[in-house]
C-alpha cells in the first residue's frame, strides 16, 4: 500500500534535498545563535525582536552558503572517523 500523497502542498524533487536541508538547518541554527548572542550583547531591550531579526538575517545570509560548502567536508570527516565494518551495538 502506498502512503497517501499530500496533494495540496507543492513538493521539490529529491535532488534538491541537500540544498533544502542546508537552508532549514542554517536558518534554525542562525536563528538560535543570533538570538543568544543578541541577548547577551543588548539585554532585554524594548525592540529586542527587531534587533534580533536584523542580526538573524545577516547571519543566515552567511550561514546558508557556508553550510552548503562545509557539509560535504563534514561528511568526509565523519566517514574517516566511523568504522562501517562494525554495526552499532545495543548496550
Amino acid at each position: 500500500m502506498n502512503p497517501p500523497r499530500n496533494r495540496g502542498t507543492p513538493r521539490l524533487a529529491a535532488r534538491w534535498a541537500p540544498v533544502l536541508f542546508g537552508f532549514v538547518l542554517s536558518g534554525l541554527m542562525s536563528l538560535l545563535v543570533s538570538g543568544i548572542s543578541t541577548y547577551r550583547a543588548v539585554g532585554p531591550i524594548d525592540d529586542f525582536v527587531a534587533v534580533w531579526t536584523g542580526a538573524w538575517l545577516a547571519a543566515w545570509l552567511v550561514a546558508f552558503p557556508v553550510v552548503l560548502v562545509v557539509a560535504p567536508l563534514a561528511r568526509r570527516a565523519v566517514a574517516v572517523l566511523v568504522d562501517e565494518r562494525h554495526p552499532a551495538q545495543n548496550r
